[in-house]
């Protein structure tokens, strides 16, 4: 008897889930993103009740979770203990790291480099089965260049540090009124989620591609990205560079030209690797 699956891709902002049965999809939905580093499992158990469990009309069998934040099962721990508290009908359930989940849903079952530029970023060599090698991302404050948070992040120094051309100084304030050194150093240090609330600002940038600045920061948070994380695999110019993530795919021709500059391979580039893992257990 066919098994039926719960899989799920989750990062800092949303988690895309599926249900499938002999590889095909019985239901797709989303709900606020599930990460570890930030939420115990009584803080996930909600999201779980609330948004998951009205989807899913069937029994779940096998649940596979990929996560930000799930390095590890020590640090996955919460996730599987609010999955297996929600949905007992699960004999078997397996969480593992969104990178991990990145590079099965954008390689398959063959060798490449998988990356995530979404709300953050990360990058991985994928032997057609599991990583082999990583260049460990430090998160927000520390990393995630070329990521939603990182562009954020860069635009809204720029602003408040009078360095944005004039005509986009005057755009940004009449679109964030309430953009000040305090209201942006509360939400930076004492709010949650501060990537999550830097990765908003990124919709500013997504308005305004057609500006040189704007397509000089992207170019330039890219080519970091691509130069920290990338170029250090070793034989990076001989595998694909697959990308998923909605900075990737929303920006993926100056993504491709970037690329493409340094020698290397853009592979696909997909908004989310939902559809490649069904795929990959199918």
């Amino acid at each position: 008897m066919e098994s039926t699956f719960l899989i799920a891709d989750s990062g800092s902002t949303k988690t895309d889930w599926v249900v499938t049965k002999s590889g095909s999809r019985l239901a797709t939905f989303q709900s606020a993103g599930i990460n570890p580093f930030y939420q115990s499992a009584e803080e996930i158990i909600p999201v779980i009740e609330k948004q998951v469990l009205p989807q899913i009309q069937v029994v779940i069998d096998k649940i596979f979770f990929y996560g930000a934040g799930c390095a590890d099962e020590k640090s996955s721990r919460p996730v599987y203990d609010a999955l297996q508290n929600c949905i007992p009908s699960a004999t078997e359930i397996q969480v593992a790291s969104d990178m991990l989940g990145a590079a099965r849903g954008l390689c398959g079952h063959s060798a490449g480099l998988a990356c995530i530029l979404g709300t953050g970023a990360n990058n991985a060599f994928y032997d057609g089965e599991n990583i082999v090698r990583q260049i460990g991302s430090l998160g927000f404050w520390l990393g995630d260049e070329g990521s939603g948070s990182y562009l954020g992040k860069t635009l809204v120094v720029s602003y408040l540090q009078n360095e944005l051309p004039a005509d986009l100084h005057e755009k940004f304030a009449k679109k964030y009124p309430e953009i000040d050194r305090l209201y942006i150093l509360d939400h930076a240090y004492k709010k949650p989620y501060p990537n999550r609330f830097f990765a908003t600002f990124s919709g500013f940038i997504s308005e305004h591609t057609d500006h040189s600045y704007i397509r000089d920061v992207l170019e330039e948070a890219f080519s970091l990205f691509t130069q920290k994380y990338i170029l250090k695999h070793k034989n990076a110019d001989q595998y694909p560079v697959h990308f998923t993530g909605s900075i990737a795919f929303y920006y993926q021709d100056i993504l491709k030209s970037v690329l493409a500059s340094k020698g290397l391979q853009a592979g696909r580039i997909l908004k989310t690797p939902l559809g490649g893992l069904v795929q990959y257990y199918s």
